[in-house]
């Protein structure tokens, strides 16, 4: 039996009465929802719930499940220690979704536990279902989020929805999270543009049940908007994968400046049109597609230079280079970055502030190598990623001496920051990086340089970025 519903609801620990202490009262439409929500769960009868949770166990590259029997939590944190909570785990079902992703290649399992108490993203729901809607004594199973892409998120969802239905479980999915911390300037996290409007557009999203948008939204957008659950929302569409449902959009509010929505999905049958990732990875190739046909000569060589060392694990020879490329490649000596992006994120970024070869192709030719294999940050590239990579080249003038930070402009200046023998750099126009602040103490940072330090000196300089998409 396939996942017979879900809720997306939000887990502040006001809206408990314990908690709130008559605060509550001030968001009474998602209280209301709230158990709308779970009474709509409750009449399906379901012997599991999958409560996947921004606050449980959180890896960068690893979806955690909890392992064991079962555990308890209090919600002592938020001075209501008279809640408790004590929950059996489904270890048959767990058992089966980490042999589902191991099929899969989804990094998921039991391992790293670190903290076994429930969070209050597993608990408020809890709240609502068990105490509120008759579901108490039924068994869960609690997922984490991870840092790895949306996609993977919605892949590790099909894995969940496999395992329901080999097991045939009847299943209820809860996505637990906020929206944006940053819907009002009094709220206690502030304001930002994009918490408002990530508010109306997560809400169209899920308010139609359009799980194919949330690809869209950018991570960089994500986390300007300081959102809570999207991750928790984009496995729970995975799960839905498939699947024909009857929607409700419940609530949404943000009086306290975070917000706040609630929406339930019923499945009512199989509707092969909501196959959202192949539908996406099919945009994507086409968008991928365009871009290399976008791309000049610094990209295809760089290109050309990672992709013949992951494939032969031999570095590209002048011999390979091109027989067209520009003199400005051949003739010229630069320093030069070569950045790589996958799904969104940084997948590696290695570059030489001036020049150390004898042109800036054998330059891009060899950070481009780097940038693959070689960055700290990262696991080297593997095969299966070349199709997904997006590649931009950096090509930088020369540096500058300036005597203040307010010198600088992110959009058109990189900035070098130095003490001693100690080196950070950074480069302009970059996305997430907005103010000079930011862009100063980044490059700081990665020199190892701390803030205060006596004979800090700054240098400025301009680039000629290659990408396809500027």
């Amino acid at each position: 039996m396939p996942i017979i519903g879900a809720i997306m609801v939000p887990h502040p620990p006001i809206i408990l009465p314990e908690v709130g202490r008559g605060e509550e009262k001030k968001i009474q439409a998602t209280i209301d929802a709230y158990r709308q929500a779970a009474a709509e769960m409750a009449a399906l009868k379901p012997e599991v719930l999958l409560i996947a949770s921004p606050h449980s166990i959180l890896y960068g590259d690893y979806f955690h499940i909890s392992p064991g029997t079962g555990t308890t939590g209090t919600m002592r944190q938020f001075r209501a220690d008279q809640v408790r909570f004590s929950v059996r785990y489904d270890e048959e079902l767990v058992k089966k979704i980490e042999a589902e992703a191991e099929t899969a290649d989804v990094p998921a399992g039991t391992l790293g536990e670190r903290e076994p108490a429930l969070d209050h993203g597993t608990m408020i729901p809890l709240y609502f279902l068990e105490r509120e809607s008759a579901l108490a004594g039924v068994p869960i199973v609690r997922i984490s989020l991870s840092g790895l892409p949306l996609v993977d998120h919605y892949r590790f969802g099909q894995c969940i929805a496999k395992a329901v239905e080999a097991l045939d479980r009847r299943a209820v999915f809860v996505g637990s999270g906020d929206l944006s911390h940053k819907c009002r300037a009094e709220g206690p996290y502030g304001f930002a543009p994009e918490g408002p409007d990530y508010d109306r557009r997560i809400m169209e999203v899920m308010g139609r049940a359009d799980f194919g948008r949330l690809f869209d939204f950018d991570e960089h957008f994500l986390d300007k908007a300081a959102e809570c659950g999207h991750r928790s929302f984009v496995i729970m569409a995975g799960a839905l994968d498939g699947r024909a449902l009857d929607c409700r959009r419940l609530s949404h509010e943000d009086t306290f400046g975070v917000g706040y929505g609630v929406c339930t999905y019923r499945v009512t049958g199989t509707d092969e049109d909501r196959r959202f990732l192949e539908a996406h990875k099919k945009e994507k190739a086409l968008r991928m597609e365009k871009r290399r046909e976008a791309e000049d000569a610094w990209v295809r060589l760089a290109r050309l230079s990672l992709e013949t060392y992951i494939k032969t694990g031999r570095e590209l020879t002048r011999g390979e280079y091109p027989a067209d490329l520009p003199a400005e490649l051949t003739d010229r000596r630069a320093g030069a970055f070569v950045s790589l992006h996958r799904n969104g994120q940084l997948r590696g970024c290695i570059g030489t502030i001036g020049p150390t070869t004898d042109s800036v192709a054998d330059e891009i030719v060899q950070n481009a190598v780097s940038a693959a294999v070689r960055d700290p940050r990262f696991f080297p590239v593997q095969m299966p990623e070349l199709a997904d990579l997006e590649v931009s080249v950096d090509v930088l003038g020369e540096t500058e001496p300036i005597d203040s930070v307010d010198e600088l402009d992110v959009k058109r200046y990189g900035v070098i920051v130095s003490c001693g023998s100690r080196r950070g750099l950074l480069l302009p126009n970059l996305d997430g990086v907005d103010t000079i602040e930011e862009q100063v103490r980044i490059a700081r940072e990665k020199g190892g340089i701390r803030e205060g330090e006596k004979g800090i000196r700054y240098e400025r300089f301009e680039v000629i970025r290659h990408n396809p998409n500027t």
